[in-house]
């Protein structure tokens, strides 16, 4: 943050849960996703100038935690993100996140947010971006199998980006499908629950897979899908855990953000290591095509990228300098001799002699 920078000894800038929903209510959901997808394209465009690595990852039986670090020589963003898919029976976040956006020059934090909005929205934002390039022209139907926290963003990024109409949902749970049902027909889309996955998929444009249980399903065999469609499948994002029959990815042109990783985590990680794939920054920068014809299939193999994320953590940086509604945590030291760093319990009036 331009200002703050030049001020760090402020403290640092960070966006609670409340202070995000304020923010993007005061913009407009779908404003925010058409602003995010445009800058994810602009920074997908410049895909040298980042340092990528695979995220690192801890695995647990219950579910995963990841961090992902990423940087393109100005600014360094990293965030700690978890999925636990059993969450949700103790009434918790299956994915629960926090993001930092810091200076490179002098090391210090620029921002700390919230993120289990700002993934969700950057997620959608990146699925959209995708759909430009490689869904059917003149979309006008998606289908969302897997209908939990990331369906409605889903959904109103593909109606914000591309004009998407009608909505049809599938979830083994149908009260997550009645959830997304109520608060997608609040936002002008005509939404059909259906019973099955066969049910769903059928008349659709787009399909988006975006499942919570970590282990190799296959959610969309290869005679429920014709020619013509495309996939975005989002659910994977861990070794042992894909939703797409392999037969599928054989007869489809598949996209990746970030080769390393999603050889890794996502679909391919089903295929040989010489399966060919084509990471989507080829795509924005014309040196690899999309979509080549309405008869194609094509398949989005989403894992999430670190890239993403920073995007996105820009984005709201630069809407908190023009508001400049945040709070301030006491997060770094401030004493006036840097080297004093001792100074600094010295000066805490509550700070009592240890007594052996």
């Amino acid at each position: 943050m331009s200002h703050f920078i030049a001020q760090p000894k402020q403290g640092v800038p960070f966006v609670s849960v409340q202070a995000m929903a304020k923010l993007i209510n005061s913009l407009g959901v779908e404003n925010v996703l058409l602003d995010l997808t445009n800058k994810l394209e602009t920074d997908f465009a410049r895909w040298t100038e980042f340092d990528k690595s695979p995220r690192y990852a801890a695995h647990s039986p219950e579910g995963v935690i990841e961090l992902m670090p990423v940087s393109d020589g100005q600014m360094f963003s990293c965030k700690y993100v978890n999925g636990h898919p059993k969450n949700t029976f103790r009434e918790l976040q299956t994915v629960a996140a926090f993001g930092i956006l810091a200076d490179v020059d002098s090391g210090y934090p620029v921002m700390i947010s919230e993120m289990c909005l700002l993934t969700a929205l950057r997620t959608a934002a990146t699925s959209a971006m995708v759909a430009k390039y490689l869904a059917p022209k003149n979309s006008t139907t998606l289908t969302l199998i897997g209908n939990g926290a990331q369906s409605e963003f889903q959904a109103l990024a593909f109606k914000a980006v591309l004009g998407i109409t009608h909505i049809r949902l599938y979830d083994i749970d149908k009260s997550a499908s009645k959830k997304a049902f109520a608060n997608l027909s609040a936002c002008g889309l005509n939404v059909t629950i259906c019973n099955s996955v066969q049910e769903a998929v059928k008349g659709a444009d787009i399909i988006t897979t975006c499942t919570a249980d970590k282990t190799n399903a296959t959610i969309l065999t290869n005679d429920m899908i014709p020619q013509g469609v495309h996939i975005n499948a989002i659910g994977g994002d861990c070794p042992g855990k894909t939703e797409l029959d392999a037969r599928l990815l054989e007869r489809a042109n598949v996209f990746v953000e970030y080769e390393p990783q999603t050889r890794i985590e996502g679909e391919i990680q089903q295929m040989s290591p010489s399966f060919t794939v084509t990471e989507f920054h080829n795509v924005i920068n014309k040196q690899s095509l999309g979509r080549t014809s309405q008869d194609e299939l094509t398949i989005f193999d989403g894992v999430g990228f670190a890239s993403e994320d920073f995007t996105a953590l820009v984005f709201i940086r630069d809407e908190l300098i023009k508001t400049g509604e945040f709070a301030l945590l006491d997060l770094i030291t401030q004493q006036a001799d840097p080297r004093n760093l001792f100074s600094v319990l010295s000066d805490q009036p509550l700070v009592k002699e240890h007594v052996a």
